[in-house]
């Protein structure tokens, strides 16, 4: 198995980025949408339903298969041998960030459903505030991959 990982390596690698991309740019307009849908969209209106079909369409369509790919892609970086040392920081804070990461697109997802049945109560504050917890994740995901402290 590790002869095959090994030889899909730079395919594997390619596919992974460009699905992290995907996810990230996801990451970065739900809650963006959010703040729109929050501070200018009534209850109930055709603007309501507009947002909310875009943001299932991007969650459903966009978000998720990019966060399954990242995750699959990544898993095969992982156990591909020679990738990831295990005795060093880095893959640690890598992995904790991910699983961070996992946690607030799912998070998005739940506050999906509360536009959907009229509940939000977030304030666009919130979603605005929230909407740097990718970035932050991003930089130590990047640090933690290029510099490997």
């Amino acid at each position: 198995m590790g002869d095959i990982l090994a030889g899909l390596y730079p395919w594997t690698k390619t596919l992974h980025v460009i699905s992290v991309i995907s996810w990230m740019a996801g990451l970065f307009y739900l809650p963006r949408l959010f703040v729109h849908h929050t501070e200018r969209v009534e209850v109930g209106s055709e603007t309501d339903a507009l947002f909310q079909m875009m943001e299932r369409k991007l969650l459903r369509f966009i978000m998720n298969p990019a966060m399954t790919a990242t995750w699959v892609f990544g898993l095969m970086l992982v156990f591909t041998p020679g990738i990831v040392d295990w005795s060093s920081v880095w893959p640690w804070t890598k992995a904790v960030s991910v699983l961070i990461m996992t946690w607030f697109h799912h998070w998005l997802g739940y506050r999906r459903k509360d536009f959907v049945n009229g509940t939000n109560t977030l304030p666009g504050k919130t979603y605005r505030m929230m909407n740097e917890v990718p970035t932050v994740l991003m930089i130590v995901i990047v640090m933690s991959v290029i510099v490997k402290f």
